[in-house]
Parts: structure tokens; sequence; C-alpha cells
């Protein structure tokens, strides 16, 4: 059996086991009608003795064998010589049980009750059915007892190594909430940042690129229209810091493509991933990379949680009017609206329509269906959310044994332009130019 003291309370009946077996060694010498007897007694004691205090007993199955060994053979000496020894066969069932391993164990403990019925017998004593009941009857009490208790105690320590998982898992779980939390605020300050201080700031360094202009030559106000142009600029180049500074640790290091391809380099499982780009890269908006960026972390996580497919793949597109992201995969599918079907992840955004109501009760039941068995509700929500929030819109298209394609396509922001309608406008006219725009729709 196990060697390793498994409680308290185990050690306590293992001193009780030794103080029972003792008090019977006891008995047999003050029973004793020769001192060969005593002798015997005494000398089973003294490796009783031996065994109870050498810590080796406790740690090597070797030793532990070998004394469980010397104990059962001058226990048979001392049932040679006096029938009083077969009552020290209980103790010394236990004893053999609880250091033995099993495949030695029960053997011992089956010689150990014959031993004492033969013993029994040899002293004289009558060949009635107690003679046979008492031994075995003792042997497979203490069996049931060990065995019950070997049992016991291997669920106690499964459900101890569950509940020591359940701990670490939710302590990461936690752990990667409040990560989740920090990048979803760096996001949105990031956003907030870009659309409300920067755009504003550029706005105030065109007003006053425009008021130089109408100055007359030598103007006195013209030294401090210039140092606040100059001091727009710098706040807008340190606003522009802080969102490269709060922007996601995956764009920081790169691209948006670049890190698309490190997200499909570094995705586990049995599903092989592939990154491709189509067109000419144009330079995006922190914020438009950001959405794109998570919208393929969500669809290709649904993918590798749920599609059982055997590839996919992330396509960028740059187009003459807009971007489009694709995540494609040949895995199980699933039919749109269907609440039961396996691996249900989202389900086809519906065609843009007159009716907002109409579109948001279609909305609800298909988030219903779909997210809520997988992403609790929020994976397609969050997706779409993201999209609109940029003018955009989100499809997904799959069927039963046909996979999922989930498609994003953002229209290139006004900003984008800029450049050339700026060009554009100082040429044909040397008129006001309008501001930036401070704000955008949010979600």
């Amino acid at each position: 059996m196990d060697l390793r003291p498994h409680s308290p309370v185990v050690v306590a009946l293992r001193l009780c086991l030794y103080a029972l077996f003792a008090g019977l060694l006891a008995f047999a010498a003050a029973r004793a009608d020769g001192p060969a007897t005593v002798a015997a007694a005494l000398g089973t004691g003294a490796v009783l003795a031996r065994g109870a205090l050498s810590p080796a007993v406790r740690r090597s199955r070797r030793a532990a064998t070998g004394w469980v060994a010397a104990l059962t053979a001058s226990w048979l000496v001392l049932l040679a010589l006096s029938p009083d020894a077969l009552w020290a066969a209980f103790p010394l069932y236990f004893l053999q049980l609880h250091l033995l391993p099993v495949r030695w164990s029960l053997p011992a403990v089956g010689a150990t009750a014959a031993a004492a019925v033969a013993g029994f017998v040899g002293h004289g004593a009558p060949l009635t059915p107690g003679a046979f009941i008492g031994p075995l009857l003792g042997a497979a009490v203490a069996v049931a007892t060990v065995l019950g208790y070997e049992a016991l105690y291997r669920e106690s320590e499964r459900r101890r190594e569950l509940i020591e998982e359940l701990v670490a898992t939710r302590a990461e779980l936690a752990e990667a909430e409040r990560a989740a939390g920090t990048l979803a605020e760096r996001e949105r300050l990031a956003r907030e940042i870009h659309d409300t201080l920067a755009q504003g700031l550029s706005s105030i360094q065109l007003l006053l690129r425009a008021a130089q202009r109408e100055l007359p030559a030598g103007s006195p106000a013209a030294a401090h229209i210039e140092q606040a142009r100059a001091t727009a600029q710098d706040n807008l180049a340190e606003a522009r810091r802080f969102v490269r500074a709060l922007t996601p640790p995956d764009l920081e290091r790169g691209s948006l493509a670049g890190a698309l391809e490190r997200l499909c380099a570094s995705a586990a499982g049995a599903t092989a991933v592939r990154f491709s780009l189509s067109g000419a890269p144009a330079e995006l908006p922190t914020p438009y990379e950001v959405a794109l960026l998570r919208i393929a972390q969500s669809a290709l996580g649904n993918t590798l949680r749920h599609a059982r497919a055997g590839r996919a793949e992330i396509t960028l597109t740059f187009m003459d009017t807009a971007v489009a992201l694709d995540v494609v995969d040949d895995g199980i599918g699933f039919a749109s609206g269907d609440p039961g079907a396996p691996g249900a992840r989202t389900a086809a955004r519906p065609q843009s329509t007159a009716d907002g109501a109409a579109d948001s009760t279609a909305d609800g039941a298909m988030e219903s269906t779909a997210d809520g068995a997988a992403d609790g509700g929020f994976g397609l929500p969050a997706m779409r959310s993201r999209a609109r929030s940029l003018g955009g819109t989100l499809t997904v298209e799959s069927a039963p044994g046909q996979g999922t394609a989930v498609a994003v396509t953002l229209p290139y922001p006004p900003a984008a332009d800029t450049g050339q309608h700026r060009a554009a406008t100082k040429a044909s006219s040397p008129s006001l130019p309008l501001p930036l725009p401070l704000s955008r729709s949010r979600a």
C-alpha cells in the first residue's frame, strides 16, 4: 500500500495498531507456560519496536518489506509455542496490507490467516467452524477496511487535484480578464485621443495657417499666430505619441499585415492557418488596424475552438475604396439560425434594411442562437460593433459541412484622402479650408 503518512489521523491509527500489537504480545507472554514462549514474545516485541521507531520503514518500500517479513517470521515462532499468539494475527493483517504492495499484501494476509488456523488447531483446540471463521473473518475485515480507505484516499486526492487546478484556472482567467480589460481601455483611450484631441489640434493648425495667409505683411499679430501654430503642432505630435503608445502590442511591432501573419503563425491546434495579402497595402488609422486585428482574433479563436477545421485562411485585401478582411475555414459549419448547431459561433448578418426595428430584431435573434452557444453572446456583437463604428459591414456565411466565412469591409476613412483633398483645395482656391471632423460615431 501507500507508505506516505496520509494524515495525522492515519498516524494516530498506526500508533494505536502498534500499541494493540504490543498489548497482545504482552498478553501472550503473561500466559506463557515456559521461558521459551516469553523469549519469543519479547523477540517479536523487539522486532515490532525496531520497525515502529525506524524512519527507514516509513520511507523505503524495501525496508518496510523486510521488516514485515521479519515480524511475520517471529510471530510464526511465537504461534508455534503458544496458541495465544493467534490474537496478534489481526494487527499483523493491517501492517501487511498497509506496508506491502497489493500483489504481495493479499497473499501475505491469506497465508497469515491459514497459519493462524493451523496454529490454533495444532495446539489441540477442537476442530470447529469457529476455528476457521474467526481468523478468516478478521482477515476479510482488515482487507475491506484498508482497501476501502485506499479507495477513499485516491478519490480525495483526485478531488484535491481538481480543486487546485480549478483555483489555478480561475487565477489565470482573472489575469487574462485584467489583461483584456487593460488592452480594451488602452484602445478606447487611443481612439478617443485620435478622434478628439488629435483631430482638433490638426484643425487648429489649418485654421492658423489660413489666418497667416490672410494677414498683411509685417502685421504684429503674425508672430503670435506663428507661436500658436507651433504650439498646436507640438501638442499634436504629443497626442500622436500617446496614440502610438496606447496601441495594442501586436501592432507596435509592425504593420497590420505583420500582426495578422504573426497571429496565424502562433495559432495552436490541429488547424493549419495561413495568411495572405492582396492589393497594395495602404496606411490605415490606428482604430482601423485595431478593429481589423481584434475581429481576426475573435473569428480565428472561434474557428480553432469550435469548427474542427483542417485549414483556415485569413486574407487582408486593400481595394480602391475599402479594406476587407476575410476569415475562412473548412470546418463543420452550421445552419444559420439553428440554435442547436454544433460549433455555431456566428450568424449571418442581415442585409441592411430601411426598417431599423426589423434589423435589430433579426440581429438579436441570431445573436441569441449562435453567439450564445459559444461566446456567451458577445463575440458577434463585438465584431459587428467594431465594424459599424467605422462605417463598415460584417457578414457571415456558413452551411453544415461546408465551413464558415467571416467577411469584414471597412471603407477608407476620409482622413486617408485628406492629403489629396487638401492639396486640391489649396491649388483651386485660397479660401479658408474646412476643418477636419472632430469626432466620429463610435459604438
